[in-house]
């Protein structure tokens, strides 16, 4: 997939909000802090002006944010999970919009679901991956900030996530927002996804 044009479309802020459009989607999520607004701005190339929010301060992103993407799709950037500072309302409040989404949204296609590299897989992500499985929402994990492991720790990380999230290493992608590592591979996989959802992309 080529990235030719970006553009924000909008936000939800409530369940069952209208969405901006009938693209299909491809959703990213994860935990706070997993580097979700980085990669994002990576993938889409917007590093000098970026367009997904980049802070210092976890949770920052509360709505569900729609980019239309040449014209073809909707990436939708969801709000980060386990940011534990958060009034506990506030995190319920973030799950109902986002569990919402995930099981009453016909056009999403499928979800970018991201870990940190570093760090065991954690039951919020182990719960994510099975609600996904539960909704028969086709999901692929993407494991963030992989240029700060070593060669040696490299192997170790993606057999750990394998292990504790019950899937293959082949289902896992490496991805460095510095590096831009698994960039290309993660845009090819998302053409997949929207391909096999019956709507082909633009590619290269």
């Amino acid at each position: 997939m080529i990235v030719r044009t970006v553009e924000f479309a909008g936000s939800v802020a409530d369940p069952g909000g209208p969405l901006p459009g009938t693209l299909p989607q491809v959703a990213f999520a994860g935990r706070s802090n997993v580097g979700k607004s980085s990669l994002i701005n990576v993938l889409l190339r917007r590093t000098r002006k970026k367009i997904a929010h980049v802070s210092g301060t976890p949770g920052k992103t509360q709505t569900l944010n729609f980019y239309r993407v040449n014209d073809t799709f909707f990436l939708v950037d969801l709000p980060g999970f386990g940011y534990a500072k958060a009034p506990k309302s506030i995190r319920a409040a973030w799950e109902r919009l986002v569990f919402s989404y995930l099981g009453d949204t016909p056009t999403l296609a499928g979800v970018v679901y991201l870990v940190d590299a570093r760090h065991p897989p954690t039951p919020i992500d182990r719960d994510m991956i099975d609600r996904l499985a539960g909704e028969g929402v086709p999901a692929l994990v993407v494991l963030t900030k992989m240029d700060k492991l070593g060669t040696k720790e490299r192997g170790g990380s993606i057999a750990r996530a394998a292990r504790d999230l019950g899937l293959d290493e082949e289902q896992l992608l490496p991805f460095s927002s510095r590096t831009r590592e698994g960039r290309e591979a993660l845009l090819e996989a998302i053409d997949d996804l929207l391909t096999e959802d019956g709507r082909a992309t633009e590619s290269a």
